[in-house]
Parts: C-alpha cells; sequence; structure tokens
C-alpha cells in the first residue's frame, strides 16, 4: 500500500515526499494536527512570500503563487489535504513540509505543471524561504491560540458572564440559607450567590486575557535555533507586521528568539490559564448540579431546563446533563494542561522537541472551553429559574438565623438556642423564648434575614 492510500479519503493528492514518509512513519493514533494550526501557518507563508519579494530575494510570480495557494488553505478550500498526525517528529517539521508541498503542488496545478515536480515553487528554497520549521511552527501555534482566544473562547466568555450577571440582578432579592462545609450556614441572597459564579469566570477572563501579551512575540526570522541564519536584513520584523495585518492582533517580533524557540513558556502560561478557568467553570457547575438536585430529596432551590429524559429506566427523570458535560471538559483541560506542563519543561539546549503536543492540546482545550460554555449557557443557565417555595421553606426552618443573636446574649447561649430548637422540634423564636433569653419581639427585630445579608449597610 502506498503512503497516500492511508488516506484514501484524498480527492487529489497535493503533499510530496515528505508528507507521505510521515504517514508512513507516524501512523500512531487518529489525533491530526490541528486545522487551525494549519492556517496560521499558510498565513506565515503568504506573509514570508510579501516580505521576501519586498526584500529582493523572491521572484514576484513565485511571491503570487505562494500568496494565492496559502490564501486558500487559510480559507479552508483544501482541508483535506493535512491528514498529519499529532505524534511525529517533535518540532513539527512534518508538518511544515506537508503545508510547503502542498502550496507547491498547488502552484504546479495552476501552471499545468505535473505534481511533484517543484515548478514553479521548490517547497524548501521558494515556499520555505527565510524560515525554519523550527520558528514557523511554534510561531503557528502562537497565532492559532491567540486568534482562537480572542476571536472564540473570550466573546463566549463575555456571553456567560453578562448570563450569570443576568441571573444575578434577577435574584438580587431572593434571600436563601447559604451552606459552608454542605451545612446549614447565614442567609445570602441567590443573586449574591450567582455574582460569585459571575465574578469567578470574570477574573478568569482577566488572566486568559493578560497571557496573550506572551503569545503576541513571534519567533519567526530566528530560523533554526535564534540567530536568523539565511534570512534577508529586517524579515523578522517585517514578517510580524505582516501577520499583525493578516490577522488584525498586535503580533510583534520576540527581540529575544533564542528564549522563546528553546522553551514555550508562554504557551505553557496560557495553558495554565485555560486550566485556571476549567477548575473554576467545574466549581460553578458543581454548586449548580447541587442546588438543582431534587426535586423531592434535594436542595432544590434551582430548576434547570428539561431538555432531554435523564433515564431510560425511571420515568419523569431529569438530569443536570449540562452540568456534566462542562464537568468532563473542565476535567480533561486539567489532564491536558498536566501535559502541556511536562512538555514545556522537556525542551533541551536551543529546541522544545514538544511542540505538536503543546499546540494539539493548546488548540484543542480553548475548542472544548468554548462550545462546552456555549452549550452551557444557552441549554442550562439561561434558561434557570429558581424554585422560591423550597428556597423561602429551607430559610425558614434554618437554625443558624440564630447567629444574628450573638452579639447581643453570646455565643453560648445563642448556640443553646439552636440545639434546643434541633432537638424539640421547634422554631429558633420558640426555643429562645421558652429559654428566657430574649422576648419574641426583640427575637422579630434582631432576627431579620434581610438585616443580615447586608449587616454593614446603614452603619
Amino acid at each position: 500500500m502506498t503512503a497516500w492510500g492511508l488516506c484514501r479519503s484524498l480527492p487529489m493528492h497535493f503533499g510530496g515526499a515528505q508528507t507521505q514518509r510521515s504517514l508512513l512513519n507516524f501512523s500512531i493514533g487518529e489525533d491530526r494536527i490541528p486545522i487551525d494550526l494549519i492556517y496560521a501557518l499558510a498565513k506565515i507563508k503568504h506573509a514570508a512570500a510579501n516580505v521576501n519579494a519586498r526584500l529582493k530575494v523572491l521572484d514576484i510570480k513565485k511571491r503570487d503563487f505562494i500568496v494565492n495557494a496559502s490564501i486558500e488553505i487559510a480559507k479552508g478550500l483544501h482541508d483535506d489535504q493535512f491528514p498529519l498526525r499529532v505524534w511525529q517528529t517533535g518540532s513539527g517539521t512534518q508538518t511544515n513540509m506537508n503545508i510547503n508541498e502542498v502550496i507547491s503542488n498547488l502552484a504546479s496545478k495552476a501552471n499545468g505543471k505535473p505534481l511533484g515536480s517543484h515548478k514553479p515553487l521548490h517547497p524548501n528554497d521558494d515556499v520555505n524561504q527565510s524560515q525554519s520549521t523550527n520558528d514557523t511552527f511554534p510561531a503557528s501555534i502562537h497565532i492559532a491560540a491567540a486568534e482562537g482566544i480572542t476571536k472564540k473562547l473570550l466573546p463566549e466568555l463575555k456571553l456567560l458572564i453578562n448570563a450569570f450577571e443576568q441571573k444575578s440582578v434577577e435574584w438580587t432579592n431572593i434571600i436563601k440559607v447559604g451552606r459552608t462545609h454542605l451545612q446549614d450556614a447565614v442567609p445570602l441572597t441567590l443573586g449574591q450567590e450567582a455574582s460569585a459564579w459571575r465574578d469567578q469566570i470574570a477574573i478568569a477572563y482577566s488572566r486568559i486575557e493578560e497571557s496573550l501579551k506572551e503569545l503576541y512575540p513571534l519567533q519567526l526570522g530566528g530560523t533554526a535555533v535564534g540567530t536568523g541564519l539565511n534570512t534577508p536584513k529586517g524579515f523578522d520584523l517585517a514578517v510580524a507586521q505582516e501577520i499583525a495585518k493578516l490577522t488584525s492582533l498586535p503580533f510583534t517580533s520576540a527581540p529575544n528568539k533564542f528564549a522563546i524557540m528553546a522553551s514555550h513558556d508562554g504557551l505553557v502560561n496560557a495553558m495554565s490559564q485555560l486550566k485556571l478557568l476549567s477548575v473554576g467553570l467545574l466549581k460553578i457547575v458543581n454548586d449548580i448540579r447541587l442546588l438543582s438536585c431534587g426535586p423531592r430529596a434535594g436542595f432544590a432551590e434551582l430548576q434547570l431546563p428539561e431538555n432531554e429524559p435523564g433515564s431510560s429506566i425511571m420515568p419523569g427523570k431529569i438530569n443536570p446533563t449540562q452540568c456534566e458535560a462542562m464537568a468532563m471538559v473542565c476535567t480533561q483541560v486539567i489532564g491536558l494542561d498536566a501535559a502541556v506542563s511536562i512538555a514545556g519543561s522537556g525542551g533541551h539546549l536551543q529546541m522544545n522537541s514538544y511542540k505538536p503536543l503543546i499546540g494539539f492540546n493548546l488548540l484543542h482545550s480553548i475548542q472544548l472551553i468554548h462550545d462546552a460554555c456555549k452549550s452551557c449557557r444557552s441549554a442550562m443557565i439561561e434558561g434557570i429559574t429558581p424554585n422560591q417555595t423550597k428556597i423561602k421553606y429551607d430559610l425558614k426552618q434554618s437554625l443558624m438565623l440564630v447567629t444574628a443573636l450573638t452579639p447581643s446574649i453570646g455565643y453560648e447561649k445563642a448556640c443553646e438556642i439552636a440545639k434546643y430548637a434541633h432537638q424539640k422540634h421547634v422554631n429558633l423564636k420558640e426555643a429562645a423564648m421558652q429559654l428566657g433569653y430574649v422576648s419574641g419581639a426583640d427575637f422579630d427585630l434582631i432576627v431579620n434575614p434581610e438585616s443580615m445579608i447586608t449587616p454593614n449597610k446603614n452603619n
């Protein structure tokens, strides 16, 4: 079987010898290089061709062939020409050559030349001019990650923050039992509880946004080890400017290319911020799972949209499926972050040889979190409603309202009231009066849930 026989779905094969060798030598799993990374590489080829022509080291006609093919690839017109697996050489050389060969053969086809003839474009001499896989591949991860974060993930997070903000406002006046250690605690409002979810995501948003600062400096122009061997003067600055124009993002040329070619701390940091977001999202959906558990034998404070039957055997059962899907995504991303951290520490001297893994995990995580947030928001969060009957009932029964009496009668007597009420199955007011520690009128004045949620409001 030929190498391309491993990928029979391709209608016409524009990859060349190195693409074929990679298919034979690295037929490992089904994980392919993310297509967004391919699009980023295409933009690099586009930008490099423009700069090389401007600096008089590339013929104008060749530039146009490279640019035209790169634009087609970045538009998704040739996605089926990029079948290579993630699990290849640690530099990503096979993928860089895959796109070089595809661009070369697209130009050959456009000019009526045989595929593989390297006419009018040579994949190395022309398409890869002034470049090395060691600078283009990590730069493509920077570009794809920055685009994914700014144009996909952050806008969805903003919608999620807004959804929780709306719930926080809607639920401002709903006073409920607070819980610490999963035990009854002093009251708060459901709006205050939702505000915690809102701000936890908002803070994660800010962290992710801040991490972009380390993604914008690019390695391009560093070539093999960071020295810029075989590049014309000024290439690095000019190619970064071209990338900035193509993406509408503030990419720059890294002042020290040795640093971000030998290691990928900026990518590790970005992945870590996705992990922190996942930690927060996992906590939030677990809160929602608890508050909606029931409907008769649980907290049952929140009512989730009934999107689908929850059981194949128990009629009428509705499960928190969006919470569960989000929890699995968050758990997966936390695991992917661990792999990226190990990969980031695995560089040796002038190059880190875990680039495909880092790129795959980072871009996969961006996509997973984006999709999970969108699904969770639209299919659950926006449709959550409070069960005010249950909330009011639990608040009225709460023994922890006795905390408001502590400044007046002391901790020990307040504790005795709570225990007495629990043992005698009476409410706090009755217990306080029977023990003779406070009058009914004083109890009503002091133990007021509305004053307990904002105790310093009138001070």
